[in-house]
């Protein structure tokens, strides 16, 4: 080409989450049973939804409105619906036109990321979230700027780091919160939360908090809403339905700005990705249609507290399996329906490997094994050939910790104890063997 068409940040988009499907895939070929841990899709693993929810969504695509665009920020009536919900919660007080409806949380982080200035960093948790990493490394043409999440104090920051990257880092204009944390399930005490917006106080910088799990918790545990504690420092919270009903294939996320009126700047940022959405006319119209019917009807909460139980039974099972494991850093979950599990240092090696039977399945892990960019990704790629069960390696995850994320969402719990129980004794013989 007359000119390099490709961006130095370019090198940052990568989702291991969907990259592992590849690899399962050839083995599934293969005749290898696969158990895919890798993935947050509920429906995929058989969740049902209510039928009244069904019914909802049946009746509003027989009405002809439902097939034409909507407003470039979103339905009026249901930007009105959540502006009061968001109000209940006694703290900072919103108004629709606070509220940017989205195709999913994907596309409001491609938006977001992509208007800050090229100097700008949005500093985030690591292990991260690959969408918010990706897309802040991109568009600063540089690696991702994160604090750590510590596998051995409950996956909870260090925010003695987080304040010295801010401090000697002029760039950081922002702090990213996931809240429940994917990829971890660690939920932030009000405490520490506190400190961050205070940090960002400080600082004078921004708070991005990603809530798309906020109504998964589980085990006594509750989870704060960024607009109870955010106080009058900027702010951005993401939220969907797509993790709430659950209703991933609707892709219907959306933005509530706080306090735009603290911060010329920040004002003019909101502003500019309210006019990135219209530029593109407009995000889906059925899924917003339903926002106020399900999330207003009055059994949407009994939904939503069944399908924490049974994720936080699973969590325990989980639990029950693998916190003894000595060679683990292993912490329960308590919100979204990941865990991130961490091998501690020098388990890892370029000696250890599983058996596997299948001549073809042995030749074929044993060429990926050759070039991985970390331990984790090795013992990850010989337990899918060996047990089939896949998960990703949460290196993958911007993090130089070495393990896996699961997910939490196996509905057959004879099933889930299977899973569990062949990467349980799959460490065992990791750790035993020897090449």
């Amino acid at each position: 080409m007359r000119k390099k068409l490709l961006t130095e940040g370019a090198k940052e988009l990568s989702y291991e989450i969907r990259e592992i499907v590849k690899k399962a895939n050839q083995l599934k070929a293969l005749g290898l049973k696969i158990h895919w841990e890798n993935i947050g899709d509920p429906i995929e693993k058989k969740c049902q939804l209510p039928q009244w929810i069904k019914d909802i969504v049946g009746k509003i695509v027989q009405k002809n409105p439902s097939y034409g665009y909507c407003p470039s920020k979103g339905i009026l009536e249901t930007r009105e619906f959540l502006a009061n919900e968001t109000n209940k919660l006694g703290g900072v007080q919103i108004t629709a036109e606070d509220i940017l409806f989205f195709n999913g949380l994907g596309d409001a982080i491609a938006t977001i990321y992509g208007l800050l200035s090229m100097t700008t960093r949005i500093i985030g948790p690591s292990p991260a979230y690959s969408t918010h990493s990706s897309a802040e490394a991109a568009h600063a043409h540089a690696s991702p700027l994160t604090y750590h999440l510590r596998p051995e104090n409950h996956w909870l920051p260090d925010l003695e780091e987080l304040e010295n990257k801010v401090k000697y880092n002029p760039s950081v204009a922002g702090i990213l919160i996931i809240n429940p944390d994917n990829p971890t399930g660690m939920i932030y005490p009000l405490d520490y939360l506190q400190k961050m917006v205070e940090l960002a106080k400080t600082y004078n910088l921004c708070i991005i908090c990603d809530e798309i799990y906020n109504k998964i918790v589980y085990n006594g545990a509750h989870a704060y809403s960024l607009a109870e504690y955010i106080g009058d420092v900027p702010g951005i919270s993401l939220n969907g339905i797509s993790k709430q009903y659950p209703w991933p294939g609707a892709r219907c996320g959306w933005a509530e700005y706080y306090n735009r009126d603290k911060d010329p700047e920040f004002n003019a940022f909101c502003r500019a990705i309210d006019n990135a959405k219209m530029i593109e006319v407009c995000s889906t119209t059925i899924p917003q249609l339903t926002i106020p019917e399900v999330l207003g009807d009055p059994r949407y909460t009994e939904h939503r507290q069944t399908l924490n139980e049974k994720i936080g039974r699973r969590s325990s099972l989980i639990n029950e399996i693998l916190s003894d494991v000595p060679e683990l850093y292993f912490n329960p979950t308590y919100g979204a329906f990941y865990n991130t599990i961490v091998f501690k240092k020098g388990v890892l090696n370029d000696r250890k490997t599983l058996p596997i039977e299948d001549p073809k399945i042995k030749s074929l892990v044993e060429s990926w094994v050759k070039n991985v960019p970390s331990l984790d990704y090795r013992f990850v790629y010989y337990l899918l050939g060996a047990t089939g069960v896949c998960v990703v390696p949460s290196s993958s995850f911007c993090s130089e910790l070495n393990g896996f994320r699961i997910t939490l969402l196996e509905e057959d719990e004879d099933e889930l104890r299977l899973v569990f129980t062949k990467i349980r004794d799959a460490i065992k013989a990791y750790v035993k063997s020897a090449k």
